[in-house]
């Protein structure tokens, strides 16, 4: 939004006040000091408004997370009942609170097998670190100290904490002015079918992933090994959906050499994939831990939990008396968040909301495959209602954008200019709007989105940049 395009001066001054004082997280300086952030004033459903009146279509639930949509009232109260009950109290040691001890039972009803065990965080990224650190005092309990080494994924996010941060690998957040875990994280092909080595199909690229894991074991050794991180599907990675079995084989792998498998679930959880989580229900695998945030409160306010197994807190809880376990925050199991997280989950099931995310991401998928014939669209993929559009110069080759084209950028603009919101990621758009989006709505998503596409490869065309 540039300063000369607000409908009003307070409108204008809130801007500049955001623009002058305001580091937002992945900010890119260049572009934020000439155009600002667009400043949301309140949003209803799958849709938010503008400082000026303006509204737009959210495709991008928000950050992955806006799962029931908007301004629910029954959350609204909840929330607010809470905090006139209980506003605060502190989890640590021996304390806990009602909402807190409550949530516990109900994730560990809804977590696959003996999944029965919460340690409550802020957020993904603190998730992902809390989840770090229990693989290392797992091994280390089980007198293995130096299991503390960790294999993740290219391409993939876990969060933005010095850990979680490291385990992730995608090329825009590996600034150099960053230092990173490097000598004990290490980092294997991403599942990326579309951009196989050598056009692989998918049995063939199974296998070429599979054999780079058990290389990798060998060559840091399995007694130095604690864990292995993995999105389900990653997401802002560019929603790559694994190959058949994949996610299984590599599950077998850490089981034979008592390597912790940790899924990542902090955007495939509550509902994302249609299912509470998707680790067993959509892949068969169950995981030693699994990490989620994000549509656990839908947004409302903040607050994640790792949820584990009994097995893994029968280790690190045996023993000597005098072990603790030193490890959580302030806000861990917040009571006001636990009741938000409580009454989400409630409203979801109430309005068998997972059944209508599989309805309308199965349609949302069938709908977004038709812009696959538009000249810039390489692939349409995803699953559920986690979606993405990779543009490219050449759908032959697969040649790619110069980065500082911004593709993904400029058709998100010209989408914005529609009253559509899709998340820009390099050469990539990637949506996962709101579960409660209703087809009419996901029709208007995919008919603006093709709108903008088109738009921008006209605008390539006319300026000589493609052919």
């Amino acid at each position: 939004m540039f300063e000369n395009s607000f409908s009003n001066d307070a409108a204008k001054d809130v801007w500049e006040k955001d623009r002058r004082h305001f580091l937002h997280p992945f900010t890119e300086f260049s572009s934020f000091r000439d155009q600002g952030a667009l400043i949301i004033q309140q949003g209803s459903g799958c849709t938010i408004t503008d400082a000026n009146g303006q509204e737009y279509l959210d495709a991008i639930g928000g950050l992955w997370c806006t799962n029931i949509g908007l301004g629910n009232e029954e959350m609204v109260q909840a929330i607010a009942d809470q905090a006139r009950r209980l506003a605060y109290s502190s989890t640590f040691t021996d304390m806990s609170n009602q909402p807190a001890a409550i949530l516990s039972k109900k994730l560990a009803e809804l977590a696959p097998a003996d999944l029965n065990r919460v340690h409550f965080a802020t957020g993904g990224s603190t998730a992902v670190d809390s989840a770090y650190r229990m693989v290392q005092f797992y091994q280390s309990c089980q007198g293995r100290p130096q299991k503390i080494h960790m294999i993740a994924r290219k391409q993939s996010y876990h969060g933005s904490t010095y850990a979680s941060m490291s385990l992730g690998f995608k090329k825009f957040d590996r600034e150099s002015h960053f230092a990173f875990i490097t000598d004990t994280i290490h980092h294997l092909s991403a599942p990326d079918l579309y951009r196989a080595p050598d056009n692989m199909e998918e049995d063939q690229f199974c296998d070429f992933l599979v054999a780079e894991f058990e290389d990798k074991i060998e060559e840091i050794g399995a007694n130095r090994i604690g864990g292995f991180f993995a999105e389900p599907v990653m997401g802002a990675g560019g929603v790559l959906v694994p190959p058949r079995n994949y996610l299984a084989r590599m599950h077998e792998i850490c089981r034979k050499h008592d390597i912790l498998y940790v899924s990542d679930e902090v955007v495939t959880a509550f509902g994302r994939l249609g299912h509470w989580f998707a680790s067993e229900e959509v892949f068969g695998i169950v995981p030693d831990i699994i990490c989620s945030a994000k549509g656990l409160s839908s947004g409302y306010l903040p607050i994640s939990a790792v949820i584990y197994s009994d097995r893994v807190h029968e280790v690190i809880s045996r023993g000597d008396t005098g072990r603790a376990y030193p490890s959580g925050f302030t806000y861990s199991g917040h009571p006001v968040c636990c009741a938000a997280a409580l009454k989400n989950i409630e409203i979801m099931e109430k309005t068998d909301l997972l059944r209508h995310a599989r309805n309308v991401g199965k349609y949302f998928g069938d709908r977004l495959a038709e812009l696959g014939n538009l000249p810039l669209v390489g692939d349409v993929r995803g699953m559920g209602l986690m979606r993405c559009v990779e543009n490219v110069r050449d759908k032959q080759t697969k040649e790619m954008f110069p980065a500082e084209l911004n593709i993904g950028k400029r058709i998100s603009n010209a989408a914005e200019e529609l009253g559509l919101l899709v998340r820009p990621v390099g050469h990539l758009n990637i949506m996962s709007p709101p579960l409660t989006i209703s087809e009419a709505e996901i029709d208007l998503v995919v008919d603006r989105l093709g709108v903008a596409i088109r738009k921008v490869h006209e605008q390539l065309a006319a300026d000589g940049l493609i052919n």
